[in-house]
């Protein structure tokens, strides 16, 4: 784990807290109950149930590990309190334009809420490294996979309280 802070909006918490409660409170005393019953049943070489779950609830164990070292680690940020809004920090909503006038609109949210396709943008993205501390009319530029492009701030909003 690095040293960074995981920023968290509290949605993106509230998400991973809800993940984890379903999985350990729900999923997991399931499946024990599942690999119990088929442990009961003799020869567990053969035995689907047992296998299959035991290795399910392995899987389970990782993924609970996971969340609760982010949860732990989280630094959950409230957007809507930021006091500078002029200024793209974390949280906001940006509008870029590029060369071409190609609009976009990203928010910038922390890295395990990332939804790409939705335009939500993790935090320590090159494209959400590049704006950070921006203003309304000033241009970037950014290091993609395909090269380097310029964008120009558009919009900076943030949610309301």
């Amino acid at each position: 784990m690095t040293d960074r802070p995981n920023y968290m909006t509290p949605a993106g918490f509230s998400a991973l807290r809800a993940e984890y409660d379903a999985l350990f409170g729900t999923e997991r005393p399931q499946l024990v109950e599942t690999i119990s019953w088929a442990a009961g049943n003799g020869d567990r070489s053969e035995n689907g149930d047992y296998i299959y779950g035991r290795k399910r609830l392995r899987e389970i164990d990782r993924r609970l590990s996971w969340l609760a070292r982010r949860m732990k680690a989280a630094k959950v940020v409230d957007p809507a309190r930021q006091p500078d809004k002029a200024r793209v920090f974390f949280g906001a909503t940006v509008t870029i334009a590029d060369e071409d006038d190609n609009h976009r609109t990203l928010t910038l949210i922390g890295d395990d809420e990332a939804d790409a396709g939705a335009g939500r943008v993790g935090w320590n993205a090159p494209i959400a490294r590049a704006l950070r501390g921006a203003a309304v009319g000033d241009v970037r530029r950014v290091t993609l996979p395909a090269g380097e492009r310029d964008y120009e701030v558009m919009a900076i909003t943030y949610p309301n309280d």
